[in-house]
């Protein structure tokens, strides 16, 4: 990877943002993950070019992070180039928002309720960026991504830009077409509406309360770990199942909500990924369910 990495300082991109050899617990909610072969921030359209060229014409895997927070890198880490996307301009013209994909879900918020821009608080606490939000179509409360998005910019990967509208972004729950695509979330422009700014205040702080309330956020997690299911609620199937508080090494079934793996006491990817698997299986014994990850696992 040395003559890679030599490649990316020639082509520009600033040394201090190219890491080699680096733990992914440093960059993950979960807090654990193996070294990524090379890690490297780009903060410009320009530079995710470059990245992009030099990693395909050595044919050397890619992969875009956000800010790391439904994801799970394996211990054996990650060969190849993990790219994070740092595009954070903000632009506001009346009710319409145009957002850099690395900006954080909760620095948007605030923004908007600055500006008394409504439409965006269930996705106040939902940690994360707004190019992983796209990507999986996230929500809450009601609440989902695919309402708010009028148009989203992205970078194909032969360094091609396009601009689509919601219907093209095939959105759908917790998904959309970048999951199958090689492509790179550049930006997104929402459509939202005036409001009253203290009315949205409440509403932000309301939800932020109960998200803190159900939810384990005290210890390092990547969000909800399973998709709601067809016709049953995921959480309600593993804690009916006894799973609530059942533990392998230092990962453990959330006991203020089962549908939440949680890293309780130094746990290592693969506690993460063993816990998983005997929850997926212990549920599928014992009511013939499948239930399906929503975080995403790389590596290894």
């Amino acid at each position: 990877m040395q003559e890679i990495y030599k490649q990316l300082i020639e082509s520009g991109i600033d040394e201090q943002n190219i890491l080699m050899d680096e733990p992914m617990g440093k960059h993950t909610s979960f807090k654990v993950g193996g070294k990524a072969d090379l890690f490297v921030k780009a903060y410009h359209v320009e530079e995710i070019k470059k990245i992009l060229k030099i990693a395909s014409e050595n044919n050397i895997h890619l992969f875009v992070l956000g800010n790391g927070t439904n994801l799970l890198v394996k211990d054996e880490g990650f060969r190849g180039i993990i790219l994070q996307i740092k595009l954070e301009e903000i632009s506001i013209n009346g009710t319409e928002v145009i957002v850099g994909s690395g900006v954080k879900n909760a620095i948007l918020s605030k923004k908007l309720t600055d500006n008394s821009l409504t439409g965006f608080e269930f996705a106040s606490g939902i940690p994360g960026t707004i190019g992983g939000a796209i990507k999986m179509n996230a929500g809450a409360y009601g609440g989902e991504m695919k309402n708010i998005v009028s148009e989203v910019t992205y970078l194909d990967y032969n360094g091609n830009i396009h601009t689509i509208n919601n219907l093209e972004c095939k959105f759908d729950y917790r998904y959309s077409r970048f999951f199958d695509e090689e492509a790179i979330i550049l930006e997104a422009k929402f459509k939202l509406q005036e409001g009253n700014k203290s009315d949205i205040e409440s509403k932000v702080k309301e939800l932020l309360q109960q998200r803190k309330e159900k939810q384990p956020l005290e210890y390092p997690n990547a969000g909800s770990t399973f998709k709601r299911g067809e016709g049953f609620i995921t959480a309600k199937l593993i804690d009916e199942c006894g799973l609530k508080g059942y533990s392998i090494g230092g990962a453990q079934v959330s006991e203020k909500h089962a549908g939440f793996i949680i890293n309780k006491d130094n746990a290592t990817g693969a506690d993460i990924i063993n816990i998983i698997e005997y929850v997926q299986k212990k549920v599928k014994e014992k009511t013939g369910e499948d239930i399906k990850l929503e975080i995403e696992i790389i590596g290894g």
